[in-house]
């Protein structure tokens, strides 16, 4: 066990049967202008899935599942995604103790394989991020005191800004929020979250926020955003815009419908050139075209082609492309 406080290398508890893994390949990450950076100050890309609710998908919140998605599906990366409004959300009658601890064990468990982790305060119906923010606070100021001496976790504060969430909504939030996270632990990357579904992320590159190792969330559904989204994404990097794409699908907006591989193959071309981190929505068998996996699917690893949806398939095999 090495204590990542002292080496800047591993994460805390890292203890994984691997001989080498992301975290131990890459160490802490930070942001270097538009590029996402490992340790060795080498570009660095994340990749890997996205849950859905842990509030309604808690089983794959477990050590076997984030292995087959290291080891078998060339993954680096988990996303908690932890609704705040919804159903049992965790600002809307959810049991906030149970929702908190489910993120624990999942940062753990990426801990311990050696894989990166985003906490992901996952607003969607609440809108603006200001709903909350005071619970937000709170949270952020727990879990990064938890996780102050872990590499490998990343902060996403607010999912996906809409309606009357405005940018002016996401500065006023992020000034409240960015500093209590920076005062427990110092260098962590922080990913924010930018209007209309996290599509707006022009409105960042106008008016930035005035902190480090910070990263802009770009949002699609390849189904829906097609060239003008991706022409939004590539001026915006060009410009000096470091953009993460912290949730997509191969379907349309609502997370169903037909997938489009055509508009996929497009995002997935623009992102690899340009070194863009990306993570798939969403870990579940809810029946809906986004879930990787077929409805009523029981297993929780060792999937094969049969238990994938078509999204699924194709994120896998894109996965398995990489090399590094």
């Amino acid at each position: 066990m090495t204590d990542n406080k002292t080496t800047g290398n591993t994460s805390h508890n890292e203890n994984s049967n691997s001989t080498q893994t992301p975290l131990s390949l890459h160490g802490a990450l930070h942001v270097e202008g538009t590029a996402l950076t490992d340790s060795h100050r080498n570009p660095m890309q994340l990749r890997g899935m996205s849950t859905h609710g842990i509030a309604w998908f808690p089983e794959y919140i477990n050590p076997e599942t984030f292995r087959f998605l290291r080891d078998s599906w060339n993954t680096n990366c988990i996303r908690l995604a932890m609704y705040t409004a919804e159903d049992g959300g965790y600002c809307s009658g959810g049991n906030q103790e149970e929702l908190k601890k489910l993120v624990q064990n999942g940062v753990e468990y990426a801990t311990e394989l050696g894989m990166y982790v985003i906490i992901d305060w996952h607003i969607l119906s609440d809108q603006t991020p200001l709903a909350y923010r005071e619970e937000a606070v709170h949270f952020f100021d727990e879990m990064s005191k938890l996780y102050a001496g872990y590499d490998n976790v990343l902060y996403e504060i607010c999912n996906e800004p809409n309606n009357a969430g405005t940018w002016d909504d996401v500065c006023t939030y992020a000034d409240e929020v960015i500093p209590v996270i920076r005062a427990n632990h110092e260098n962590a990357v922080i990913l924010v979250g930018t209007p209309t579904w996290s599509q707006d992320i022009d409105q960042a590159l106008a008016s930035p926020l005035a902190y480090d190792n910070i990263m802009y969330v770009l949002h699609f559904y390849a189904a829906t955003h097609t060239d003008w989204l991706r022409e939004r994404m590539k001026t915006c990097i060009d410009s000096g815009l470091p953009v993460f794409v912290s949730e997509f699908g191969i379907c349309d907006a609502s997370g169903n419908g037909a997938v489009d591989i055509a508009q996929a193959d497009a995002w997935k071309e623009l992102i690899e050139s340009y070194n863009v981190s990306y993570m798939c929505w969403n870990l579940a068998n809810k029946n809906e075209s986004s879930s990787i996996l077929i409805p009523g699917c029981p297993k929780l690893d060792g999937w094969t082609d049969e238990d994938l949806s078509e999204q699924g398939r194709w994120i896998r095999d894109w996965f398995l492309s990489e090399h590094s």
